[in-house]
């Protein structure tokens, strides 16, 4: 798996949209108390059943690799020439 630029600020920016994006489609949100490590899961598997990401092989379905998936997804969302992009 090849890490990205900005990685980090593109998962937070999947985060922040992501959680937009259930909302929309009905899910109650997140509290402050939700880990990170739960938000990522969530917002992963929503979007592979939704079909908006390829969903990851069953033995490697692993946090790091959820990241990523996220990541990559956020990154062909954004529009070109976008800060994060960079």
């Amino acid at each position: 798996m090849k890490k990205l630029k900005n990685e980090a600020a593109l998962l937070k920016k999947a985060i922040e949209i992501g959680e937009k994006y259930a909302m929309n489609r009905g899910y109650k949100g997140f509290s402050a108390t939700n880990a990170a490590k739960d938000k990522v899961e969530s917002l992963y598997r929503l979007l592979v059943n939704d079909k908006l990401v390829h969903p990851l092989p069953a033995d490697g379905e692993d946090l790091q690799s959820m990241k990523h998936k996220l990541a990559i997804w956020i990154s062909k969302q954004l529009p070109e020439g976008h800060e994060l992009l960079k």
